[in-house]
């Protein structure tokens, strides 16, 4: 480990940027120095970091001099233009947009999964989507156990999702219901507010949409078999903070609800939350602000002879981004990864 380490976040004023410094100040990363980067526009603000504040500075190709660690949450058009300058710096890369997560040269990591893939990191790693994340931890020790040859997932992801700008307009738009006014449509292409959207980034030529085509290929990357099968819905419902997931697997060998209740009761970063009867299941409101992903309705589908069902719930914000980033790079620390063996690799 570097005696002095010193760490950046970039995107530091947005939603997951915020909670990025959040998450190393509450798990006492040990950076000597942090510093808050982000648009011209924020340079100067402040952000919360502890019982602290940070100023923050204008995000430039010169900013990662002398920095160790960058945790990137600034867009996918953001982190094409200064990632590769960071690593051209020596500096760690941690990248939550979508940008590098199928590049071939960059790991795709969830700690709880496949941490086994830093140790060919080329200094610029990926963050998974946050759908993603959530159900490959489930999905890992079920995988394991029985191996895994076909997901079905529907998803109902929160307007956090989609930044500040979400969760602002389902705010404005409840408020202009309850008060008798048409709604005012911004972010979504149609009203949010008691509604659902089948609908998450832009169609693709499949007419699936981005979204549902990152959950197919992102998962069989992090859980490194191409033969695992998956088609996903994904919704935007009007929830705040948390995805909810309805998962159908089918695996190779017979796993019983029994079983794969014992194995998620164990496996890392799972919480179980399973008892119908007394009405407990995982719900977006109760995983919010938490770090475990929550696993419920765990059943057998009678339709097929090796099938599961599982609702799976997290924050989306927390795990599904900004936790799971620090954890990787805790992971890098752990294993002495912190160094970057290809500076030149990612700029043309």
């Amino acid at each position: 480990m570097k005696k002095s380490l010193v760490v950046a976040v970039a995107g530091a004023t947005g939603a997951v940027g915020r909670e990025m410094l959040s998450v190393l100040a509450e798990r006492n990363f040990p950076a000597s120095s942090v510093l808050a980067l982000a648009s011209s526009r924020s340079a100067g603000s402040r952000v919360p970091y502890g019982d602290d504040e940070l100023v923050v500075r204008e995000l430039t190709r010169e900013s990662f001099r002398g920095v160790n660690l960058a945790l990137f949450s600034a867009g996918g058009s953001t982190s094409l233009e200064y990632a590769p300058y960071a690593a051209a710096s020596g500096c760690v890369v941690v990248d939550n947009s979508s940008a590098w997560r199928m590049d071939d040269r960059c790991p795709l990591v969830v700690p709880e999964v496949n941490p086994h893939a830093l140790e060919n990191h080329n200094g610029i790693i990926a963050n998974p989507n946050c759908s993603t994340i959530q159900m490959v931890v489930a999905l890992k020790p079920l995988h394991d156990a029985a191996g895994i040859r076909r997901v079905v997932v529907s998803t109902y992801q929160a307007v956090s999702g989609t930044g500040q700008k979400g969760i602002a307009e389902l705010e404005s738009q409840v408020r202009q219901l309850f008060n008798g006014r048409d709604p005012e449509i911004k972010t979504y292409p149609h009203r949010i507010a008691f509604n659902c959207l089948p609908h998450i980034d832009v169609f693709l030529d499949n007419e699936y949409t981005r979204e549902e085509m990152k959950m197919v290929h992102e998962t069989t990357k992090i859980m490194e078999d191409p033969g695992i099968r998956v088609t996903a819905t994904c919704v935007r419902v009007p929830v705040f903070y948390g995805h909810s997931e309805a998962i159908n697997i089918e695996t190779a060998k017979k796993l019983s609800a029994r079983e794969a209740r014992a194995l998620l009761a164990t496996a890392p970063g799972v919480q179980v939350c399973d008892n119908p009867a007394q009405t407990m299941y995982p719900m977006a409101v109760d995983a919010a602000g938490e770090d475990a992903v929550f696993v419920g309705r765990i059943r057998e589908d009678e339709s097929i002879a090796n099938g599961l069902n599982l609702w799976v719930v997290a924050d989306n914000v927390r795990k599904g981004a900004a936790l799971n980033a620090v954890q990787i790079a805790e992971e890098l620390l752990k294993r002495d990864l912190l160094a970057v063996r290809a500076p030149d690799m990612f700029v043309k």
